[in-house]
C-alpha cells in the first residue's frame, strides 16, 4: 500500500495529522488539475471545494485504488461541476479568445496556459493528466474511466490541436478547426 493511500485510512479513521499530511502532500497536484481542467482564475476555489468533499466523503473511502486517484477523481469532478456552472461563459470567453488569436501577431509569444484552456474538455483532461500532472495514460485512463487507447487518441488530439492553435497555417488533415468542428476552416477562408 502506497503511503498516501496509508494516510487516507488513518485519516478516515480519525487520524486528524494524517489528514493534514495527506492534504500537504497532495494539494499541488490537485491545485494544477483544478487550474487546468478548470478556470485558472478560480483555481484556488476548485481546490479547496475538492478537499471539502472529500473530507465530507472520508468515512466511504474503502482503499479500492489508490488515495492519489481517489483525490484527483473527486477534483476532476468539482472541476466538471464548475465547467458546467460556466458553460455560457465559457463558450463566450472562447469566442474572444478565437477572434484575439486571429488578431494577434503571429511574431508574439502565446501562453501555453490560454491554448491549454481552449481546448476540448475531454482532451484538456487527457493532456493535463499526461502531460502536466504526470500520470501514465494507464493511471489517467483508470481515473476517468475509459480505456487506455482513448486516452492517447484524446492526447495525441490535443497536441495536434495546441500545434494548429500555436499556427493556424496548419490546416488539420480531415479539413476541420480542433475547436468548432467540420466546416469551419473552409468558411473562415482555410484549405477544404
Amino acid at each position: 500500500m502506497d503511503p498516501l493511500t496509508r494516510l487516507l485510512l488513518d485519516a478516515r479513521d480519525g487520524d486528524r495529522d494524517a489528514l493534514e499530511r495527506f492534504i500537504a502532500l497532495t494539494q499541488a497536484d490537485v491545485w494544477r488539475l483544478c487550474r487546468h481542467l478548470g478556470d485558472p482564475d478560480t483555481a484556488d476555489d476548485l481546490a479547496q471545494e475538492t478537499y471539502e468533499r472529500a473530507i465530507g466523503s472520508l468515512h466511504r473511502y474503502r482503499a479500492e485504488g489508490p488515495g492519489r486517484h481517489w483525490i484527483l477523481t473527486i477534483a476532476r469532478r468539482t472541476c466538471a461541476d464548475g465547467t458546467r456552472r460556466r458553460s455560457r461563459r465559457r463558450r463566450l470567453d472562447a469566442r474572444v479568445a478565437r477572434q484575439r488569436s486571429i488578431e494577434t501577431s503571429t511574431t508574439e509569444r502565446v501562453e501555453l496556459d490560454d491554448l491549454v484552456a481552449r481546448l476540448d474538455p475531454d482532451r484538456r483532461e487527457a493532456f493535463v493528466l499526461t502531460q502536466v500532472l504526470g500520470l501514465q495514460y494507464a493511471e489517467a485512463a483508470e481515473l476517468i474511466g475509459c480505456p487506455v487507447g482513448t486516452i492517447r487518441s484524446r492526447v495525441a488530439r490535443a497536441r495536434a490541436d495546441l500545434l494548429h492553435m500555436f499556427d493556424p497555417s496548419e490546416s488539420r488533415d480531415d479539413g476541420t478547426d480542433p475547436i468548432d468542428g467540420p466546416g469551419e476552416l473552409r468558411r473562415a477562408g482555410g484549405r477544404p
